[in-house]
């Protein structure tokens, strides 16, 4: 119980990065963000770093979300937020993109019920990384799954 307990205030505190990269195309730009499948516009970089960041809180559908968008090169950048609701987000996105159903993505865990995917997808409940890890691989296979810990006291000089 008490594992459970340090994981869940672990979870809650922590942050998370989605890599991104704008692209110009004509007069916009295009803010994508391939690991959700997602992209947006604007008509200047800021704009489009901006949309990248509305998408993302828009998508997630959580009052109160926020979430800071990070310039990491010329044209590239992180939107980074609370680690739960953006893995619920990736988990939710990842599915639908692979056409799962809920029944389906709970088979590739081995379990009968959907019930702990809905649970992990609206942030109530996180899996374990074995799981998690399980349910990564099952919607993307074949491919690396990179996974980094950055410490969120770094200071940042281009947060958009």
């Amino acid at each position: 119980m008490y594992e459970n307990m340090a994981r869940e205030k672990t979870m809650s505190e922590a942050r998370l990065r989605l890599p991104g990269r704008l692209v110009k195309d004509g007069k916009f730009w295009l803010a994508e963000l391939p690991s959700l499948d997602a992209a947006t516009q604007g008509r200047s970089r800021r704009e489009a770093l901006q949309m990248a960041g509305d998408l993302v809180e828009t998508m997630a559908d959580r009052p109160g979300f926020r979430v800071e968008v990070i310039l990491t090169a010329k044209n590239a950048f992180e939107i980074a937020g609370d680690a739960r609701v953006i893995l619920a987000l990736l988990l939710r996105r990842l599915r639908q993109a692979r056409g799962y159903s809920l029944q389906e993505a709970a088979r590739l865990l081995g379990q009968s019920s959907p019930t702990s995917i809905a649970r992990y997808e609206r942030g109530e409940s996180f899996p374990t990384w074995s799981k998690f890890l399980t349910l990564l691989g099952g919607m993307l296979p074949g491919q690396d799954i990179l996974l980094d810990v950055v410490q969120s006291k770094t200071a940042h000089k281009n947060i958009i």
